[in-house]
């Protein structure tokens, strides 16, 4: 009975240390910006540098800014080419990747020019992209689907590559045409490594977004925030950084929400796994 009871007792305590270590990492995560506004308040209260003004003065020019003056005509359209240029990336992506992934000799044609292309910045390729398009927002969406849709279709072919060979010869049993095959077996086997590049596409695309804006153009968080920089309105470039960081905090939060739902069934694969 003792044996027993020792045996039963050894999945609770493992079972929840993960549980406490979670509530610690999502308190840490918490207090540590809170903590470092918090310093950064103090510390800059009696500043009189002209290029690190108080958080005070910081904060009123951000209410000011980006709540009221900028936000309908610069905040909106970032986001908006934003979301369209990752949307079109997005899409182009997870087709081309799959394809990729299928398709051995498809893969051999197209790694190479995907090799050449990905290794050139897309900051350098933005001129580039103005001379074509000119200085509206197709430029800058064209520079976002550009800069993320690399990352995208390099995850989502390998992450079908990796297919274990179970999920194969099931597709083989129930004779799936290759359409088939790849919706039903291969895009959700490599649905974590397409979320994987997703989020790194994103990262992406939130930086050209920024760059873009800085390349001849007046509209944009990016372009008030480097005219800010220009003019010596030190005030309202740390504004618009410290709006910027907001931004890509939450779009990556709300992005690991859908992640985590999108994947429920793989965490909870997972946790069995690791229970066993």
């Amino acid at each position: 009975m003792t044996s027993t009871t020792r045996l039963y007792s050894i999945p609770k305590t493992a079972v929840s240390v993960p549980r406490l270590s979670r509530r610690a990492l999502l308190t840490i995560e918490v207090l540590a910006p809170i903590l470092l506004l918090a310093a950064w308040w103090v510390f800059s209260a009696n500043s009189t540098n002209v290029f690190f003004p108080p958080l005070s003065r910081i904060l009123q020019r951000f209410r000011e800014l980006w709540l009221f003056d900028h936000f309908m005509s610069d905040v909106v359209p970032s986001l908006a080419n934003l979301a369209l240029g990752f949307a079109i990336a997005a899409v182009a992506g997870v087709i081309l990747g799959m394809l990729m992934g299928t398709f051995k000799r498809l893969r051999w044609m197209l790694s190479p020019i995907m090799d050449f292309f990905r290794s050139i910045p897309t900051v350098a390729l933005v001129p580039i992209f103005i001379s074509l398009f000119g200085f509206g927002n197709e430029t800058r969406v064209v520079s976002i689907a550009v800069a993320s849709v690399f990352p995208i279709a390099i995850a989502t072919m390998d992450g079908v590559r990796g297919l274990d060979q179970v999920r194969r010869d099931v597709a083989t049993v129930f004779k799936l045409t290759t359409f088939e095959r790849m919706l039903r077996v291969n895009l959700p086997g490599a649905s974590p490594m397409l979320f994987s590049g997703l989020q790194v596409g994103l990262m992406y695309a939130f930086i050209v977004m920024i760059a873009s804006e800085m390349l001849g153009i007046s509209v944009g968080i990016g372009a008030i925030t480097l005219e800010s920089q220009q003019t010596f309105r030190m005030a309202d470039m740390w504004a618009g950084i410290l709006l910027l960081g907001v931004i890509g905090y939450l779009i990556n939060l709300l992005f690991l929400l859908v992640r985590r739902r999108a994947l429920r069934w793989y965490f909870a694969s997972q946790r069995v796994k690791r229970a066993g």
